[in-house]
């Protein structure tokens, strides 16, 4: 047997730098100290004959080398991964990692998550959210929400359409009930809430609608959630572009009205990703399959409210 296998150990410690590119980073995931992880990869470039890292800002960059070695070494845990997986599957009870993006987290998941809890007192779910996208099959995500177009295809990586919803204008009801809404350009006389996704955007929605916009003359709000576009309209700073999976509880509560039912579409999507073999596939399916049956049950229109 070729004796540099023994460099196997240091590969995880340089694998976990190479997709980090940071010595801290790979050590917070490998639970070990980052000098313990500076040291074993000098230690690699001293027995392999070559430089592997070279330090730009405040990343570490691989070298040409470093990236030969990386897309093999790879590979190579890919393998070992997928044949850990097919021989040791984790029982079905234990905890699973799910990330969602915010907003659909706090508006639409985590108010319906006691339902699973309640069938599965076995599965504890831990919500990480992010709008980033996540490495499933190398890091510790077991089921990704992602919010936006399709993943460029993977192997090892399920991608399928959750839900997908047009986009409408909300505003608070005393707002409504000042306007009296009844064109589409009246939106452009109200604080316009903006927020940064390419999918939801006030001047395609004035497009769909017929409505010519000057962008100097309008009053913008610019924040960085749904979340805070929708604290801003319920306060009564003007109007937002949500889903009405977003919306649907401060619509019953009568916090949020829809002045017009002139959707945005297409509108948001979000994706459901999971690892193939992952070892814990038989909870991952578990959820899932409730999850799809949440969105079925719970996916409808939301009526336009009457105007005062």
């Amino acid at each position: 047997m070729d004796k540099r296998l023994r460099h196997l150990s240091a590969l995880r410690y340089f694998e976990a730098a190479a997709r980090f590119q940071s010595y801290s980073k790979a050590a917070d995931e490998l639970c070990v100290s980052q000098a313990a992880v500076s040291q074993t990869i000098r230690r690699l470039e001293h027995d392999l004959g070559c430089k592997l890292f070279v330090r730009r800002g405040r990343n570490m960059a691989l070298t040409a080398k470093g990236e030969t070695l990386l897309s093999h070494v790879s590979l190579g845990f890919e393998h070992i991964i997928l044949a850990l997986n097919k021989i040791q599957n984790e029982p079905l009870e234990g905890l699973l990692k799910v990330s969602a993006p915010p907003s659909f987290a706090s508006r639409w998941l985590l108010p319906r998550l006691w339902k699973f809890s309640l069938d599965h007192p076995g599965i504890p779910i831990r919500i990480i959210t992010t709008c980033e996208s996540l490495d499933i099959q190398h890091g510790e995500i077991d089921v990704a929400i992602w919010q936006g177009e399709q993943f460029e295809k993977t192997d090892g990586i399920e991608q399928e359409v959750l839900l997908e919803e047009a986009i409408y204008p909300y505003c608070s009801p005393e707002l409504a009930k000042a306007e009296q809404f009844t064109e589409p350009s009246q939106m452009l006389d109200c604080w316009l809430i903006h927020f940064d996704s390419c999918s939801i955007q006030w001047n395609n929605w004035f497009k769909q609608a017929g409505v010519t916009i000057d962008k100097q003359a309008v009053q913008w709000m610019e924040v960085g959630t749904f979340d805070m576009a929708m604290s801003a309209v319920i306060a009564g700073h003007g109007a937002c572009l949500a889903s009405d999976c977003i919306t649907a509880d401060f619509i019953e509560r009568g916090l949020l009205v829809k002045p017009f039912d002139l959707p945005l579409s297409p509108g948001i999507r979000f994706h459901l990703c999971t690892a193939t073999e992952s070892a814990r596939r038989e909870r991952v399916q578990t959820f899932t399959q409730w999850l799809k049956k949440e969105v079925a049950e719970n996916t409808s229109q939301v009526p336009l409210p009457e105007q005062a």
